[in-house]
Parts: structure tokens; sequence; C-alpha cells
């Protein structure tokens, strides 16, 4: 009988063991930790619109485009925070790297690159097919 944690089957990747989940909680970690640093660089920096400094309408109109800019880069910051925090907390609940449409493993080099990922390969594929389809 084999091991499911053995290594990959022939059907598709396997359940990560316990140093692979290790090493996912250390990549997410470390994204968090690159996230909060960028998002106090940016707050440091602090959005400052001072019409009295800007000289001429393209000034002023340049300056909110970069605030516009700004406050959707922290929007999606924020997004990816918030993934980045439910991994870490699928990797509590023993649900990490199971694919939430077909649960299936998810595969370890996909996690690799995308560790907030909650989709396979397949159903991820699948899902965009679709959107392209409807969106």
């Amino acid at each position: 009988m084999l091991d499911a944690n053995a290594g990959p089957s022939a059907n598709g990747p396997r359940r990560l063991n316990r140093a692979e989940l290790k090493e996912m909680r250390k990549i997410l970690e470390d994204r968090r930790q690159e996230v909060m640093r960028n998002a106090q660089k940016t707050l440091g920096e602090g959005i400052r619109l001072d019409a009295a400094e800007l000289p001429d309408d393209m000034d002023l109109a340049s300056s909110e485009y970069l605030q516009y800019f700004n406050l959707r880069l922290r929007g999606r910051e924020k997004t990816y925070l918030e993934k980045i925090e439910r991994a870490i907390q699928r990797i509590d609940s023993g649900s990490f790297g199971q694919c939430d449409e077909c649960g299936e493993p998810i595969g370890l080099e996909r996690l690799r690159v995308r560790p907030e990922a909650t989709l396979c390969i397949r159903c991820k594929e699948a899902q965009e097919r679709e959107e392209q389809q409807f969106g």
C-alpha cells in the first residue's frame, strides 16, 4: 500500500507533508511581511494634496491620479493580505492545499508559486474559461 504523502501519484498531485506545509507557511508569512512593509511605507509617505503647492490644473490632475492609484494599490494589498491570512488559517485547520471546487490536492509546484491558491490548476482553468464566456 502506498503512503499518500510518499510522492506524486500517477493520478496527479498529492497532499502536502509536514515539511512542505512548513515551507508554505514560511512563504506566506514572508509575503505577509512584505505586504505589511509596503503598506507601512505607503502610509508613511501619506497622501497629501495641497492645491496651493500645485501651480496649474495639469499638476493638480496628475496629483489626483497618483492619489487614486495609491488608494487602488492599497485596496489590492488589503485583498492580497486577506488571501494570505485565509491560506494560513487553512494550514492551521488542515485544509490547505485542497481544491475548494473538486477537493483534490492543488499541487506543490502551483502552491510554491501561488500559496494563496484555493483551486487546482484544472478547476482554475475551468473558472477562467467560464469567466471568458460570461465576462
